[in-house]
């Protein structure tokens, strides 16, 4: 990997932590020298995560819609700015743009993304590792419901067991370094009586 997508809020969040720890992934990045391509915004922990990553030497991709810029504030401090014109648009070329992607806490637009690039990835449309960073045990309600998704058979175990999960950097990283993607869903074939 040498370029990775991360998805976070652009709110602070109740916790200093999240603010911590997307400062400390974009450092992370800077020093073992992964690019950052991440939503584009200068507030919240995606101002945080530039941040950390511009500070230390890292190279930042943001990628912003247009309509966005003045809620979330276009970062002006990054190696590369894009504007595109939709969510969709964004999503898929920070997608494009990227090796892997992280999942910081966040709000819906967080999870909409998230879900979107496990989808992609259960179809076979990518074999990119996918990674949650389970700050303050944020996702641990979303994990179990993934394990509930499969005991109730709406998922298949390889696609729960897709997803990379970690609260501490390194070893997030050192994962999906060594990620082998499951093999994609087949088409369900119709029935013929």
């Amino acid at each position: 990997m040498k370029s990775i997508a991360v998805f976070c809020a652009s709110s602070n969040g109740a916790n200093p932590i999240y603010l911590k720890t997307a400062f400390e992934l974009g450092k992370y990045f800077a020093k073992k020298g992964y690019q950052l391509v991440y939503g584009g915004a200068s507030v919240g922990c995606m101002g945080e995560l530039a941040k950390g990553c511009m500070e230390n030497g890292g190279s930042v991709v943001g990628v912003l819609p247009h309509f966005l810029n003045k809620r979330e504030v276009a970062a002006t401090h990054v190696t590369q700015l894009i504007m595109v014109e939709s969510m969709h648009e964004r999503k898929l070329k920070m997608h494009e743009l990227s090796d892997g992607i992280i999942t910081l806490p966040g709000g819906y637009g967080t999870m909409e993304e998230l879900f979107e690039m496990m989808t992609w990835g259960q179809l076979g449309l990518h074999q990119k590792p996918m990674a949650i960073l389970n700050t303050n045990k944020f996702y641990t309600p979303l994990l179990q419901q993934f394990e509930i998704m499969e005991r109730e058979k709406m998922v298949q175990s390889r696609f729960v067991e897709m997803m990379i999960v970690d609260d501490l950097i390194p070893e997030l990283i050192e994962k999906m370094e060594n990620y082998v993607a499951p093999k994609a869903i087949e088409l369900l074939q119709r029935k013929t009586t």
